[in-house]
């Protein structure tokens, strides 16, 4: 996620200070990713060292204003305007869980998966529920009409989680049928070699 980008484009409608970034940032998204203060001042400084934005002034309550520069609204724009790039995706944890339990001895990995699911069509119903609930009236504003594709992408994301989960199971029972169809190594039985034994005598 980027706070980076996700902050100018925030700035880019006029100077704010850190928690009404961080108010604003929240509720485009529905806090699907909450963000601290600190988060905020952090990325605002590393923003100001890269001459992205600039303290510009301060408000009647003596907060510090920050305001887009020229470079920052470049970056924005750029930002924009490339694909987010998948070639190197990030780290999925449960990716990565399932990966391990395939070559864990002791653990039942249907019973990792199947628990997932579960999680997993929860989180969708949930999120199917939300959208239910915005869809009641129509979206007002901009921030309402965010929230809503980020519920959606969050909607079909979890769907395409249940039906890997699906794939998993069923791969994973494949090869165990599999396994249990494939014949046994030919050894010759013990007798026959204690006869070839005692010829060669």
């Amino acid at each position: 996620m980027s706070i980076r980008h996700g902050l100018l484009a925030l700035l880019e409608h006029g100077p704010r200070y850190g928690s009404q970034l961080r108010t604003e940032f929240e509720s485009r998204t529905g806090s699907t990713w909450p963000l601290n203060v600190g988060q905020v001042y952090t990325t605002l400084s590393r923003l100001e060292r890269d001459g992205m934005v600039v303290q510009d002034s301060e408000d009647g309550a003596g907060h510090a204003l920050y305001a887009i520069t020229d470079e920052g609204r470049e970056e924005l724009h750029s930002w924009y305007g490339a694909p987010v790039d998948r070639t190197s995706p990030a780290r999925d944890e449960l990716a990565i869980k399932l990966a391990m339990a395939v070559g864990a001895p002791d653990v039942d990995i249907r019973a990792v998966i199947q628990s997932q699911r579960r999680h997993t069509v929860k989180a969708m119903q949930d999120y199917t529920r939300l959208k239910a609930q915005a869809l009641d009236t129509t979206p007002a504003n901009r921030d309402e009409v965010a929230w809503l594709l980020v519920l959606e992408q969050l909607i079909f994301q979890a769907e395409a989680e249940a039906r890997w989960l699906d794939h998993c199971e069923s791969r994973l029972v494949r090869l165990a049928a599999a396994a249990r169809t494939d014949p046994a190594p030919a050894t010759a039985p013990a007798t026959a070699r204690k006869t070839r034994t005692k010829t060669r005598r």
